[in-house]
């Protein structure tokens, strides 16, 4: 049975945090808020976690996973942001954006798009996942929580226990969050493109 933490969504109490990081060390599965719905994340060298999120998302391994990052310069050693794109994604980022980049070589390889090479990144605008990303001082590898035959993502934490409840070890409740996903902008060529329209703004990337 997964363990329910209850952490408040705008001062989470650090003695949570720490048993969150500290579970995800060991290789713990989690389902937890973001500003975009919830989310599953596991430490980025965590490749059962990473299995984990695939079976329960049925999908398969062309999705493309997202490294959650505390900051714009966490972010620059994971993707690689041309001179063309750095101030339109500095712009937009904390926020409910994803942005497909070339991966560097600090990315495990099973990590990237098989074919392109590149990885989601997005850095998010909520005050539960800036704590467990500060403790736990590297990105997290993260999914949507979006479950087969859903389109939208999870948003009451209680729901999320009684669905999953065998198929993570942690669930962090934090108040109800926004049920739309992110918007998913593949910047890995010359130009953006948006594969998905969500919770940001869209215009700015589009002609």
């Amino acid at each position: 049975m997964a363990r329910y933490l209850d952490l408040h969504p705008v001062d989470p109490q650090p003695r949570l945090v720490a048993q969150v990081v500290e579970a995800l060390r060991d290789d713990a599965l989690i389902a937890y808020p973001t500003d975009s719905g919830y989310a599953l994340g596991c430490q980025l060298g965590n490749r059962d976690g990473k299995d984990r999120i695939l079976r329960i998302r049925d999908l398969d391994e062309k999705h493309h996973f997202t490294l959650m990052c505390s900051d714009f310069s966490q972010l620059g050693h994971f993707v690689q942001v041309s001179n063309h794109a750095f101030r339109s994604v500095k712009a937009a980022l904390p926020g409910p954006y994803t942005f497909i980049l070339p991966a560097t070589r600090e990315v495990p390889r099973q990590l990237m798009h098989p074919k392109k090479k590149t990885v989601g990144v997005r850095i998010p605008e909520h005050p539960v996942v800036a704590a467990l990303l500060a403790g736990l001082g590297e990105p997290m590898l993260t999914s949507s929580l979006i479950l087969p035959g859903e389109t939208e993502p999870r948003t009451i934490g209680w729901e999320v226990k009684e669905d999953l409840d065998h198929a993570v070890d942690i669930v962090i409740e934090a108040g109800e969050t926004p049920a739309v996903p992110t918007t998913v902008v593949d910047w890995s060529e010359d130009t953006p493109e948006v594969l998905r329209h969500g919770a940001g703004d869209a215009s700015r990337f589009e002609d």
